[in-house]
């Protein structure tokens, strides 16, 4: 295992962290396969990503990750009691916006943990909910509170969105981002890439199989050699068994490098994808997240046909009426693949016009 350092944090994390979703037992409504092992499978299976040299461990609160924070509080005190606490790196998060309801959820955390977080998020963050977080009274602020109480270590921003992360990459108040990326949806991670604010933050990435659906269609090694070479502190890998912490662990993945043509290709093989690299530059007046449903169409074909399809009928109908209208097509000039963005929404609301009610 490697480790990279964490921004300027003094902290240095393995390149291969824990996710820690599959390990949750609930019914809470994620995306990846999840295998609700007891307690202690669970602590068995991070403690064997431990033996292989991880040792940073993501969580999130209950609500969010089922009990996959209780599971990740008893490995750590095992960890704690035989290694020392230090020997672990433990980041949680919450998707409160608010300062009074974040600083809550921290305090509930670190509970369920039974330790303080070496680094909490404000979890999924929006660009509808940016101004409550980083304004005053914000969670960000509760973060900033709790860490000079010593009861967090850093503080965080988690999102999907390029704007919000480089907003908190600009903020002197944010010790650490979390955000998502892989060798298809790559867009963000070159940006990030190329944008020297961010080089001053540690950098968590998620979503390395995207959610699972690129496992199939690429091997566990290209996935995770695919993304060694852009500058991350530690990539998430979600995993619910030691087959699968073997599978990521068990050797040293080199780094490999892949167009996104390669990449495009390889899906072919399985449907025609719409060549989208999530880039986020496609503006819409009208509020469309036209990247959203580029990503909602491939998942829907790379088998997570029931969630793509629940994503996509929360505003496909008034996404595509308002992109046929639309006169002044920015997205489409400002889109590095020259993608006919409203005929692609044409198509992805015929879609779901044949297995959605709109009534």
């Amino acid at each position: 295992m490697r480790y990279r350092k964490l921004g300027k944090t003094g902290i240095c994390v393995s390149e291969l962290g824990f996710g820690t979703i599959p390990i949750l037992s609930g019914s809470v409504p994620v995306l990846p396969e999840y295998f609700s092992p007891d307690v202690p499978t669970a602590v068995d299976i991070m403690k064997h990503a431990f033996g292989l040299g991880c040792n940073f461990y993501d969580a999130a609160i209950p609500e969010e990750y089922g009990d996959a924070e209780y599971k990740l509080g008893v490995f750590s005190r095992e960890i704690a009691e035989k290694y020392g606490r230090e020997k672990i790196i433990i980041s949680d998060k919450a998707r409160y916006y608010d300062g009074g309801d974040m600083y809550n959820a921290v305090i509930k955390s670190r509970e369920n943990l039974g330790t303080s977080p070496d680094i909490y998020f404000v979890h999924q963050v929006d660009p509808e909910n940016t101004e409550r977080v980083f304004g005053k009274y914000g969670a960000l602020d509760a973060l900033c509170d709790l860490k000079a109480e010593g009861k967090i270590g850093f503080t965080g921003i988690a999102s999907h969105y390029y704007d919000v992360l480089l907003r908190g990459a600009k903020d002197p108040r944010v010790d650490v981002l979390q955000g998502s990326g892989n060798i298809f949806e790559r867009g963000m991670l070159d940006r990030i890439k190329n944008e020297t604010a961010f080089s001053e933050k540690g950098f968590i990435l998620n979503k390395v199989y995207a959610a699972g659906v690129l496992i199939g269609v690429f091997g566990v090694e290209e996935l995770i050699g695919g993304i060694l070479n852009y500058p991350f502190s530690s990539a998430l890998i979600g995993m619910g068994t030691i087959e699968q912490v073997e599978s990521a662990m068990g050797r040293e993945i080199t780094p490999r490098s892949y167009s996104f043509e390669q990449v495009n290709k390889r899906i072919k093989t399985k449907f025609e994808p719409i060549p989208c690299t999530r880039c986020q530059r496609c503006k819409c007046p009208h509020g469309t997240e036209i990247h959203t449903m580029f990503r909602q169409y491939n998942y829907y074909f790379l088998g997570k046909n029931f969630w793509a399809l629940k994503k996509l009928g929360l505003n496909i109908k008034f996404a595509r009426e308002y992109c046929l209208r639309c006169e002044t097509r920015e997205c489409e000039a400002n889109c590095p693949m020259r993608l006919h963005i409203p005929e692609l929404i044409g198509m992805i609301g015929r879609l779901a016009e044949r297995h959605i009610n709109f009534e």
